[in-house]
C-alpha cells in the first residue's frame, strides 16, 4: 500500500508530481542536490499551489494541509520508509542511473518501488542498475502535472505484475489520471509520436520553408492542435526534446528520429525555450 512518497528532483517536473500527490493526502518527501535547491523547490511548489487558490482550483485549507504534508531533504538515504519513490531528475541516462543506483544502496525494504519520471530511456537500463528490478517502473507525468491529466505507465520485461497494478492504481484512483500502458522502449507512445512531429517542423523552419509562427498557426489552426509545435518545444524544453531524440535515434537509428543541427545549435546556445526566456520565441522572465 502506498502511502509515503518520495520525489528525487523538484525542478518543473518533480515539484509538479509531489504537489499532485501532496494535494492527494500523500506525506512527500522530496529531494534536491543541495539546500539551496531545496529552497527554490519549495518556493515553486507554494506559487503553484497558491496559484490553484486563486484560480479557484484549491481551496485555502486545501492548500495549507498540501504545504504541511510536503518535506525536503538533501540526503536520499532519508528515503528509507518511502512507498514509492519517483525520479525526476534531468533527461540523462547517466543521472538517472547514478539516482537508481544510489536509491538501491539506501531503501533496504525490497518491497519499495522505484519509478523514473523519465520521457524516453528505456526502463530496464534503469532496473538493471538496482537489485530489485522487479519493483522498478516507468512513471511518465506530462507539464505542467496538476494540469495534464495523462500518465504513462511503462514495464520493462522485468516489472512484476504486482508493480504495475500499484502504480497505476495509485495514478489513476488517487492522482485521477488517466494511465495509458507502454511496452519498454525509447520514447514509450506520446514521444515516439510527438518528437518526430517536432523535429519535423525544425527542419521546416531550418530550411527557411516557412516561418515559426506561420508553421505553428497552421498546425493551430489547420489542425485545431492547442499549440503549434515549435511553440510546444519551447513549452517542453529544447535541452528536453533534444535529449529524447538522442535517445529515440539511438534506440531506432531511424533518420526522423535525428536532431536537426538547429535545434543542436539552440541547445549549445542555451536557447531553452520558456525556461530560459527564448527558444524559437522569446518570453518574459
Amino acid at each position: 500500500m502506498i502511502e509515503r512518497v518520495g520525489v528525487v528532483g523538484c525542478g518543473l517536473m518533480g515539484s509538479g508530481i509531489a504537489e499532485v500527490c501532496a494535494r492527494a493526502g500523500f506525506d512527500v518527501l522530496v529531494h534536491e542536490v543541495d539546500a539551496e535547491a531545496a529552497e527554490r523547490g519549495r518556493d515553486r511548489l507554494v506559487k503553484s499551489l497558491d496559484r490553484a487558490v486563486v484560480a479557484n482550483k484549491l481551496n485555502p485549507t486545501d492548500r495549507d494541509d498540501a504545504v504541511h504534508r510536503l518535506g525536503f531533504t538533501i540526503d536520499l538515504s532519508d528515503f528509507a520508509d518511502r512507498d514509492l519513490v519517483v525520479e525526476a531528475v534531468i533527461e540523462s541516462e547517466d543521472a538517472k542511473v547514478s539516482v537508481f543506483r544510489t536509491l538501491d544502496k539506501v531503501i533496504a525494504n525490497p518491497e519499495v518501488i522505484l519509478a523514473s519520471n523519465t520521457s524516453s530511456i528505456p526502463i530496464m537500463k534503469l532496473a538493471m542498475a538496482t537489485s530489485r528490478p522487479a519493483n522498478v517502473i516507468g512513471m511518465h507525468f506530462f507539464n505542467p502535472v496538476p494540469v495534464m491529466n495523462l500518465v504513462e505507465v511503462v514495464t520493462s520485461l522485468l516489472t512484476s505484475e504486482g508493480t504495475e497494478q500499484q502504480v497505476g492504481a495509485f495514478a489513476a484512483q488517487h492522482l485521477n489520471k488517466r494511465v495509458i500502458r507502454s511496452k519498454d522502449r525509447a520514447g514509450f507512445i506520446v514521444n515516439a509520436l510527438l518528437i518526430p512531429y517536432i523535429l519535423s517542423a525544425v527542419r521546416m523552419l531550418e530550411s527557411g520553408f516557412a516561418t515559426a509562427a506561420d508553421i505553428d498557426a497552421g498546425m493551430v489552426e489547420g489542425c485545431n492542435h492547442p499549440m503549434g509545435p515549435l511553440a510546444l518545444a519551447d513549452l517542453i524544453g529544447l535541452d528536453t526534446t533534444m535529449a529524447v531524440a538522442e535517445s529515440l535515434y539511438d534506440e531506432f537509428r531511424e533518420q526522423l528520429y535525428a536532431p536537426p543541427p538547429l535545434l543542436a545549435r539552440m541547445n549549445e546556445a542555451g536557447l531553452f525555450g520558456r525556461k530560459a526566456g527564448r527558444g524559437f520565441y522569446e518570453y518574459k522572465r
